[in-house]
């Protein structure tokens, strides 16, 4: 390989919106930087910030399980409408919407030719550390956030510096019955600034605190912030917290004082040195290189996305990854990972888990993101109390259902309507857990909260799988797909490949991790349906006869047996792979979402489909789906801002290249013509085995094996299958052909 890829991005100017601020996180705190020189804005998120509904009973599931045997008694008897009834008659409800803080503003006021605005201009972040930094003559800003400290951590120096520093709550969509009180102090080190936020007719409320260490000039009170003049440099520190009554400043102000005091006093390395012992470390595990242009990886982002190929995807994958890992740490990302500028954020800023969620952290497992797979732990395992809930209220259950939408406090399903009856959704619980299994099998030692998960899963299928058709199989009714319907009925119905693949999975899965129920688990999974093949030769979305399909969707529910499960597949059930490569062929884009087309090229890498791979990775590519801070939106044009593709970009790119589970490992599956050379290096698998591929444009590859365990496993390569035997310490290089 000639060089390496570029492990940042940089641009030319500052960022003129928030979408194109660049970013830094830390799974807590978030902090979207605009690197103005002469007027710059740092918004300042956090993950617990949601905006209060003032009502907690009405973020309850709708109590219906008394109503479910006369819906099941209609479905059954061929009604085809007859969920659209199965409600409490509540209007559609969204789930509570996240919300920016603040943004700390840092204005330079003019001061003739102190500072010149024609200068070279320089911003960046580098992936590696999470700092972004801007430069212009003699100013340069520098901004990351701690993931040792928990802080957002900003550093600006500039001869005879001046600013005038203030916390600013004024973004778009606040509400204007936001009650805010200012503080600014003077302190021994410079100033300590506080806002105050409480939400309308709650009482919650969120403050920020910011420390203001100032070298040289003076510090005064200027209300609501402070003006610094004549310093040769300001260090500031920033944290926010959401709360109920008032939050203890002096505390907060003294744990941010603590920060600087070791070493003596402590400077913005020694605070940099910190969190790069955990971000980079976690960071650099795995990389990808394409061979591609010198010249193209030295382009701007913003100049880049106009060039689709390996520059681009290199640098996408790393941004990936980068923006993926400052995501996730309290919660997973959301759909706007940890950031947003405006209060009025799409789908309320949530947890889809329907498809969003599991697309974006796809590839925790295999890109060696732990920190990933650990942040969608903590929500699924917060959540289990009210998943019990949504399963004892709407379906008379014991186990656990799991919503379609969660703010990240609540799992209560309270979020459908008659055209999303996601109420009706019961794959979610398995779906969810489908990650921590990976994570699992990755790591070798099962977490016993998943496994005691998984037993609740199998108990409401015991409870809820009681019906039967003429052939005596199972029925899942009432039954959805996400978020479609049949073409001949609604939305609720019965059957859908999605819940017979979710339902399956979880009951073997929870039979293998409780050897003491596995009998009777196992028996109920062999007594659901098998996967219907439609009049189109496809695998249809609904297996029950005579429901008809509707291809033209951004959601592909029914292809769940692909990916992420392992259910169907070219070598095992190669009939059902092709009815499943037709089901894809004939899927429609519908709106254009973006995690459609990469849902799309997820599941043609399973079925070994590179030239789908290729016409996936094309669409988003090339319709203007990536902001210049490499964060994606939901669909072309740089419309809404949303993380689904900039965090799913690198499962892709994995999957094409390395797939594995327990007993198998799959080299180049998918590879498409426009990488016809590289090397993925780190990646992990799920018999415990860490690799670096290494392929090359005359067809030859070669991967060298890590294993952590001595076991036989199934090596596939575009030239066929043979066995492997792996010994636990002991490296093992394999040369296949790439074609």
């Amino acid at each position: 390989m000639s060089g390496t890829p570029v492990h940042g991005t940089w641009e030319p100017e500052p960022a003129a919106r928030w979408e194109d601020a660049f970013l830094s996180g830390n799974g807590h705190h978030g902090a979207l930087v605009f690197g103005d020189p002469d007027a710059d804005r740092v918004i300042v998120t956090h993950h617990t910030l949601v905006r209060p509904d003032g009502d907690d009973g009405r973020r309850r599931p709708p109590a219906l399980a008394a109503a479910l045997p006369a819906l099941q008694d209609r479905l059954l008897a061929g009604d085809t409408a007859a969920a659209e009834d199965f409600t409490d008659g509540r209007p559609l409800q969204w789930v509570r919407p996240f919300h920016p803080a603040f943004q700390l503003r840092l204005n330079r006021p003019p001061e003739g030719d102190t500072h010149d605005t024609r200068a070279p201009y320089r911003r960046a972040v580098d992936f590696t550390t999470g700092e972004t930094t801007a430069t212009r003559a003699g100013w340069t800003s520098r901004v990351f956030v701690s993931r040792a400290d928990d802080v957002i951590v900003q550093h600006v120096t500039a001869p005879h510096l001046t600013l005038d520093l203030s916390l600013d709550p004024r973004l778009p969509g606040a509400p204007a019955q936001l009650r805010i009180g200012h503080g600014a102090v003077l302190t021994p080190e410079g100033a300590l600034l506080t806002l105050r936020a409480r939400y309308p007719g709650s009482d919650l409320a969120y403050t920020g605190v910011t420390l203001a260490a100032v070298t040289g000039g003076t510090v005064k009170l200027v209300p609501p912030g402070v003006l610094v003049e004549g310093a040769t440099e300001v260090l500031l520190l920033t944290r926010v917290h959401r709360h109920t009554g008032e939050l203890d400043t002096v505390a907060e102000s003294r744990a941010l004082r603590d920060l600087l005091a070791a070493p003596c006093p402590a400077s913005y390395d020694d605070l940099l040195a910190r969190h790069l012992a955990r971000h980079r470390t976690a960071y650099d595990r795995v990389t990808l290189d394409l061979a591609a242009d010198p010249a193209e990886r030295a382009l701007p982002g913003s100049a880049l996305l106009a060039m689709p190929g390996p520059a681009l995807l290199e640098r996408l994958f790393a941004a990936g990854r980068y923006h993926l890992l400052s995501a996730s740490g309290l919660l997973p990302p959301r759909l706007t990972g940890l950031w947003t500028g405006d209060w009025n954020t799409a789908w309320s800023g949530a947890f889809t888990t329907n498809a969003n969620l599991n697309l974006q952290t796809a590839s925790a497992a295999a890109a060696a993101l732990p920190e990933v797979t650990e942040a969608h732990a903590a929500l699924v395992h917060r959540q289990l109390p009210d998943w019990r809930d949504n399963a004892r209220e709407i379906f008379g259950a014991r186990g656990v259902v799991a919503p379609s939408h969660t703010d990240g406090e609540c799992g209560h399903t309270y979020h459908f309507s008659r055209e999303y009856p996601l109420h009706l959704w019961t794959a979610g619980a398995d779906w969810l857990l489908k990650p921590l299994l990976d994570h699992d099998e990755t790591k070798g030692t099962p977490d016993p909260r998943t496994t005691a998960a998984l037993a609740e899963v199998a108990l409401f299928y015991e409870d809820f799988l009681q019906h039967t058709d003429d052939d005596g199989h199972l029925v899942v009714v009432p039954s959805y797909s996400p978020e479609n319907r049949p073409g001949n009925a609604s939305w609720g119905t019965l059957n859908a490949a999605m819940d017979l693949s979710a339902a399956r999975h979880a009951l073997r899965t929870a039979a293998d991790h409780h050897p003491e129920h596995a009998e009777r688990w196992r028996a109920l999974a062999e007594r659901l349906p098998a996967h219907r093949v439609n009049a189109d030769g496809a695998l249809a979305e609904w297996a029950w006869p005579g429901l008809a399909d509707t291809y033209d969707h951004r959601h592909l529910s029914h292809l769940y047996g692909v990916w992420p499960l392992e259910e169907i597949n070219p070598y095992d059930t190669p009939d059902l792979a092709e009815a499943a490569r037709r089901a894809l062929a004939l899927r429609g884009a519908e709106n254009d979402s973006a995690h459609g087309h990469l849902h799309h090229a997820l599941v043609a890498a399973r079925l070994r489909d590179g030239s789908g791979v290729a016409h996936a990775l094309d669409q988003v590519l090339g319709g203007d789906y990536f902001h210049a801070s490499l964060m994606s939106a939901h669909y072309p044009h740089r419309d809404v801002y949303n993380a689904d593709a900039a965090h799913a970009l690198p499962a892709v790119l994995v999957e094409m290249l390395v797939q594995s589970t327990p007993d198998r490992l799959v080299l180049l599956p998918a590879l498409p013509a426009c990488c016809p050379q590289g090397e993925l290096r780190g990646v992990r698998t799920r018999f415990g085995a860490s690799l670096d591929l290494t392929w090359t444009a005359d067809g030859r590859a070669s991967a060298r094996l890590r294993p952590g365990r001595t076991r036989r496993i199934e090596l596939r390569t575009p030239s066929g299958a043979e066995p492997l035997d792996l010994a636990a310490g002991e490296d093992r290089v394999i040369s296949v052909k790439a074609r």
